[in-house]
């Protein structure tokens, strides 16, 4: 039988990731939550499936939920034309205005990634992009 205690865990996991974008960014946790999924969703999808996978394994639970959340493999991945256009697809799902405000909520993210994620997976999540677009795992969008 699994450990229910797994549970606890992922929220109290979730939960530091959420304050620490809130804090950085100086919002609350809902706003956080919003930067997040929307980074999330729009590193995902310029991801492989493998790669995905891969770096969804090392992810807390309840963010890899998020992470999966309305992921449809089949259009992966997607080809971004460059940083703009990724920064206006994070905007636009986090509700953020201008390009400045996702340009920063990137890089938060990013360092959030950094902390908590492997530099290895980072690196090999990083190969996959673009050198127009590796700064967003990088922390450095800003």
């Amino acid at each position: 039988m699994a450990d229910p205690s797994v549970i606890s865990r992922t929220v109290e996991k979730t939960n530091l990731w959420l304050d620490e974008i809130a804090t950085e960014l100086e919002t609350d946790r809902r706003g956080a939550y919003r930067v997040l999924r929307a980074y999330l969703h729009a590193l995902r999808d310029r991801l492989s499936v493998d790669e995905t996978a891969q770096l969804a394994a090392q992810l807390p639970e309840l963010v890899r939920g998020i992470f999966y959340e309305g992921w449809d493999p089949s259009h992966s991945p997607v080809r971004y034309h460059g940083m703009a256009e990724f920064l206006d697809r994070v905007a636009g799902d986090a509700g953020l205005t201008g390009d400045t405000s996702a340009s920063y909520a990137v890089a938060v993210v990013a360092g959030v990634l950094a902390r908590h994620v492997s530099a290895g997976e980072l690196a090999d999540v990083g190969a996959q992009l673009p050198d127009s677009l590796r700064p967003v795992v990088q922390g450095v969008a800003r």
